[in-house]
C-alpha cells in the first residue's frame, strides 16, 4: 500500500478522514454514549445490587468526610503555626502543638484514605461480580429466538464496555461526595478567614463557568466521535482476525489492511481531537489558579503591610486556592462518568429484563429414564415469524426405539422440527409430545437429559477431551468416557495424543479435524445416555472412511433409543425404519426407502439426484471429483 503524503491527508473528503479505499461489512454504531446525568429508575436498579454492601458504602462516605476534614484542617494548622510559632519571635509551645496537630491530621488523612479506597474497591468489585453473574445467567436462559436476532459479538462487546463504565462510576461516586464537601468547605473557610479577600479570590469562578458552558457540548461531541471510531476500528480488527483464513484464501490482505488503515487513521484524528478538548481545561484552570494566587499575594500582601491581615492567613489562602479548582475539575469528570454510567446501567438492566419466553410451568413434569421415548407432532404450526410459518400442520409419530429420517429440500422445515423436540422454540399451534407429554408441560432440565442432539457443526469447548465428552453428564467416570469413545471409534486418535484424554483442545477444537470433532460429539451424546437422539446433518461434513466408523457407532448409539435423523448420506437414510419427506413445511410422504422409491414422487427424485449409486455417475464427473478431492 502506498503511503499518503500530507497533502493527501489534508484534502480528504472530510477533515481528518482519508478517502475510503475499501469497504466491507457493516459496523454502524447505534449505541448512546452519554445519557441523562441522573436516571432515577436506573439508579434504583443499580442500588438493588449495591444494597447488600451498603454498610461498606456508609463507612466509605464517613472515611471520605474525615479525609476532606483533614484536607481543610491542614492549611489552617500551617497558617496558625506560622502566626503563633514563627512570626515575631514565635512561641515554641504553640509551634510544638501545631506540629502534633499536623501529625495527627496526616495520620487521619492516611487512615481515612486507606479505608475509603479499600471499602469502595471491594464494593465495586462485588457489585460487578453480582451483575456479571446475573447477566450471564440471564443470557443462558434467554430464548434462542432472541439470540437468532442478536449479534453475539456486539452484545458481548457492549456488555463488557457497560460493566467497565459502571465500575468507573462506582469507584468514583463516593469520592464526588468528598469533592462537593471540599469545595463548599474551602469557600466557607476563605470567607471566614477574610470575607473581602475570599470574595476577591473567587472572582475568577464566573470565568471558569462561562468557559465550561461553551466547552462541555463540544467536548461531549468530540468524546462521542472518539468512542465511535474506536468501536469501528476494534470491529474491523476483530473481523480481520476472525476471518484471517478467508482473507488469506482470497488474497485480500492488502485490501483489508487498507480498510483497517482508513478506520485507524480516522480514529487517530478523533482521539487527538478528544484529547485536545480534554487537555484544554488544564491550562485554563492553571491560569485561573495563578491569577487567584497572584491576587492573594498582591492584595493580601498589602493588607499584611497595613497590619490588617496576618501572614499565616495569606499562606492558608494560597494552600486553599491550590486545592480550590481540583474538586471542580473532578466533579466535571464525574458528571461525564455519571452520564455514561446511566446509559450503561440502562443497557445492563435491559439485558437483565430480557423476556424468557420458554420457562417451566408451575408443576411441570420431570421426564425420567423409564419413559417410552416416543416423539409425536400433532398438527404443529411453527414459524420464526408467526406470519410466515415454517411448519404447517405437520403431524407424525416416532415410536419408541424407532429411527426416523426427515428429508426434504432446503427450507422445508427439517431443522426447525428437530429444534421443537428440544423445545428451543414454542409452537404457534398444535403440540410436540415427548414420552407422551407435551414438551410445554415438562421441565426443561429433564427434557435436556432425555434428548441428546448432534449437530452438523460440532461445538467443542476449551478444555480437555475428557471434559468435552462428559460435558452434559459431569458424573460420568473416565471408564464411561473411554467406553463411549471406543464405541464411536474415537479412542484410537485420542490415544495418539501425548496426553490422551487429558489433551487440552484449542479454541473450538481447532487442533482436531472436523471428522474427529464430530466423533467427539457422538461420544458426548453416548455418554449422555438420553432416550432420544437427534442427528441434524451430523455426517454431512465427514469423509467416507469416518462415515463408516460412525455408521458402526450409530448401531450402538441408537440401540434401545429413539432416533430422529436429518441426513443426506445414503447409508443413514436407507437404514432408517421410516422416512418422512417435508416440502415447504408440509409432510407429503412417509414410508421406508423401498416404499418411497416405488411411489416415484419427491423422495425418489431427491434420491436419484443426490443419493444415486456412485457407479451411475458419468466417468468424467467422477474424474473431476477425484481431481478436486486431491487438490484439497
Amino acid at each position: 500500500m502506498s503511503a499518503m503524503d500530507d497533502d493527501e491527508r489534508e484534502t480528504a473528503t472530510f477533515p481528518g478522514q482519508r478517502p475510503p479505499r475499501a469497504s466491507v461489512g457493516s459496523h454502524t454504531i447505534e449505541e448512546e454514549v452519554f445519557g441523562k446525568a441522573y436516571d432515577p429508575q436506573t439508579v434504583r436498579r443499580i442500588w438493588a445490587y449495591v444494597h447488600p454492601y451498603r454498610l461498606k458504602i456508609y463507612v466509605s462516605v464517613l472515611a471520605v468526610l474525615v479525609f476532606t476534614g483533614t484536607q481543610l484542617a491542614i492549611p489552617l494548622i500551617i497558617g496558625n503555626a506560622i502566626d503563633t510559632g514563627m512570626v515575631a519571635g514565635g512561641n515554641l509551645e504553640s509551634l510544638s502543638g501545631a506540629v502534633i496537630a499536623f501529625a495527627v491530621a496526616i495520620l487521619l488523612n492516611f487512615a481515612a484514605s486507606w479505608v475509603q479506597e479499600t471499602q469502595v474497591g471491594q464494593v465495586a468489585e462485588n457489585v460487578l461480580f453480582d451483575m456479571r453473574r446475573a447477566m450471564f445467567a440471564q443470557l443462558q436462559r434467554v430464548s434462542l429466538s432472541y439470540m437468532d436476532k442478536t449479534e453475539v459479538g456486539r452484545l458481548m462487546s457492549r456488555l463488557q464496555g457497560d460493566v467497565n463504565s459502571m465500575q468507573e462510576f462506582l469507584e468514583t461516586s463516593v469520592i464526588s461526595v468528598g469533592d462537593i464537601v471540599l469545595l463548599f468547605g474551602i469557600v466557607a473557610v476563605l470567607l471566614t478567614l477574610d470575607p473581602f479577600l475570599g470574595l476577591l479570590t473567587m472572582a475568577t469562578m464566573p470565568v471558569l463557568f462561562i468557559v465550561r458552558i461553551f466547552w462541555l457540548p463540544r467536548a461531549k461531541r468530540a468524546f462521542w466521535a472518539a468512542h465511535e471510531t474506536n468501536s469501528l476500528t476494534n470491529g474491523a480488527m476483530a473481523e480481520g482476525i476472525n476471518g484471517v483464513r478467508t482473507v488469506q484464501n482470497l488474497d485480500r490482505q492488502k485490501v483489508n489492511f487498507d480498510l483497517y488503515d482508513d478506520k485507524a487513521y480516522q480514529n487517530l484524528r478523533t482521539q487527538l481531537t478528544g484529547s485536545k478538548y480534554a487537555q484544554v481545561m488544564v491550562p485554563i484552570v492553571d491560569s485561573l489558579t495563578g491569577i487567584s494566587m497572584a491576587t492573594v499575594v498582591v492584595v493580601g500582601g498589602a493588607m499584611v503591610l497595613n497590619g490588617t491581615l496576618q501572614v499565616g492567613v495569606i499562606v492558608a489562602f494560597l494552600f486553599y486556592i491550590q486545592r480550590f479548582f481540583d474538586p471542580i475539575r473532578s466533579l466535571t469528570m464525574q458528571y461525564s462518568i455519571m452520564q455514561r454510567a446511566m446509559t450503561s446501567g440502562r443497557r445492563i438492566t435491559e439485558v437483565l429484563d430480557l423476556p424468557v419466553v420458554i420457562e417451566d410451568k408451575p408443576g411441570a413434569v420431570e421426564l425420567t429414564s423409564d419413559m417410552d421415548g416416543s416423539v409425536a407432532f400433532n398438527d404443529v404450526v411453527f414459524g420464526y415469524d408467526p406470519k410466515r410459518p415454517v411448519l404447517k400442520n405437520v403431524s407424525f409419530r416416532v415410536n419408541p426405539g424407532e429411527t426416523v429420517a426427515l428429508v426434504g429440500p432446503t427450507g422445508s422445515g427439517k431443522t426447525s422440527a428437530m429444534a421443537l423436540v428440544h423445545r428451543f422454540y414454542e409452537v404457534q399451534k398444535g403440540a410436540v409430545l415427548v414420552g407422551g407429554h407435551d414438551v410445554r408441560n415438562v421441565t426443561q432440565e429433564s427434557l435436556g437429559e432425555q434428548v441428546a442432539m448432534v449437530l452438523q457443526e460440532p461445538f467443542l469447548f476449551t478444555g480437555t477431551i475428557f471434559d468435552n465428552i462428559r460435558y452434559n453428564k459431569a458424573s460420568a467416570t473416565r471408564e464411561d468416557v473411554i467406553a463411549a469413545a471406543r464405541a464411536v471409534g474415537a479412542h484410537d486418535f485420542i490415544s495418539r495424543f501425548e496426553k490422551g484424554y487429558d489433551t487440552v483442545l484449542e479454541q473450538r477444537g481447532s487442533n482436531l479435524s472436523l471428522g474427529q470433532r464430530q466423533l467427539l460429539s457422538f461420544a458426548r451424546a453416548l455418554v449422555a445416555d438420553a432416550r432420544i437422539l437427534v442427528l441434524d446433518e451430523a455426517t454431512a461434513n465427514i469423509d467416507s472412511y469416518t462415515e463408516r466408523q460412525i455408521q458402526k457407532a450409530l448401531e450402538v448409539l441408537l440401540e434401545g433409543r429413539t432416533g430422529m435423523v436429518i441426513a443426506h448420506r445414503l447409508a443413514t437414510i436407507r437404514g432408517a425404519d421410516r422416512i418422512i419427506v417435508l416440502q415447504n413445511g408440509e409432510k407429503i410422504e412417509e414410508g421406508n426407502h423401498d416404499q418411497l422409491m416405488e411411489l416415484g414422487s419427491l423422495y425418489s427424485r431427491l434420491y436419484n439426484m443426490n443419493y444415486a449409486s456412485f457407479d451411475d455417475i458419468p466417468d468424467d464427473l467422477v474424474a473431476q471429483a477425484n481431481a478436486k478431492a486431491a487438490s484439497t
